[in-house]
């Protein structure tokens, strides 16, 4: 699918014969990073660095991956290719690439048999492009599920997802990899992909408000959305960190319910640079399309077993 990516480039890569991947955003010379962290369980590394209190404005990449706390280790093999290629904070000795991570536990479908390593995570920054970027079943995406919340429905596929949206030289777009603890919705709050009722329809048409037990099947921590929305707009680091913020607004428009005490969701930002323009028109593109971003990423899943994927349609 051709996007564009102002600049960035993104990469997959997959743990040969297992459901566990990794996926890479490569930045150009002088991106500024933010973060936000809304999940109660979240899985990173390196987010601390991308306070606005921190000196350090530039970073070299966002590592996603599944294998819960194991798959962080990717981030090291995108630290590896950099250094390489002679990229990273200056200091003294050497340049030290900065990559901030955060992963998926994605252990149902691998079983956690393996996980992603920093072979994986060097494996994508050598596959990443800036344009035509695989979607659904791809990367960190490959293991992800969604509609976890209902003790009795059935998951569906989760997914990586991206979209972009272009107001004349400015680009906004967002990267998502959606393994959720609930439903993704359409616009309108109709069902897209989610928690399947056994008998046919959706769990949701038999409780609105998608409670569920206090010791849910699935336990804390085991659902995660992760979000990296970018732009070419020239930004300071807090509004890039604000940017970050205003992308969990697209997370609750797409998935319901979000934020729970069993995900752990986090958005980064990312700004190039190149486009003199105010926040605020950055900020509202940027809710929409981390929503569509969510949304693609279960369009484009395709079924892994018993486990639906939209792709394959849901009867």
């Amino acid at each position: 699918m051709t996007l564009d990516l102002a600049g960035l480039k993104i990469g997959h890569a997959v743990v040969e014969g297992h459901l566990t991947g990794s996926t890479v955003i490569l930045c150009p010379e002088g991106t500024i990073g933010g973060v936000d962290v809304r999940g109660p369980a979240p899985g990173s590394r390196e987010t601390v660095l991308l306070g606005v209190d921190k000196p350090v404005h530039f970073i070299n990449a966002i590592m996603l991956s599944g294998g819960s706390a194991f798959g962080l280790a990717a981030a090291d093999g995108a630290m590896r290719y950099l250094a390489e290629r002679n990229i990273g904070h200056p200091t003294l000795i050497t340049p030290i690439p900065i990559v901030p991570a955060a992963i998926i536990y994605d252990l149902f479908l691998s079983r956690g048999m393996a996980f992603p390593t920093a072979e994986t995570g060097y494996a994508a920054c050598l596959n990443a492009v800036d344009s035509d970027v695989a979607q659904g079943n791809s990367g960190a995406g490959l293991g992800a599920t969604v509609g976890k919340w209902a003790a009795t429905g059935e998951i569906m596929k989760g997914g990586f997802g991206i979209a972009c949206h272009r107001d004349g030289d400015l680009v906004t777009g967002a990267a998502a990899v959606v393994n959720a603890m609930g439903d993704i919705v359409e616009s309108d709050g109709r069902v897209l992909a989610g928690a399947r009722n056994p008998e046919g329809g959706w769990m949701v048409d038999q409780d609105p408000y998608r409670r569920f037990p206090e010791a849910p099947p699935v336990q804390l921590g085991m659902n995660t959305t992760l979000v990296v929305v970018y732009t070419n707009a020239l930004l300071s680091k807090v509004e890039v960190n604000r940017l970050a913020q205003r992308a969990h607004d697209g997370l609750a428009i797409a998935i319901r319910p979000v934020h729970t005490t069993h995900d752990g969701d986090i958005a980064f930002g990312l700004a190039t640079g190149q486009v003199d323009v105010g926040f605020e028109m950055v900020a509202s593109f940027a809710v929409d399309i981390v929503a569509e971003a969510i949304r693609n990423g279960v369009r484009y899943a395709h079924s892994i077993g018993p486990i639906r994927g939209l792709a394959n349609g849901t009867s």
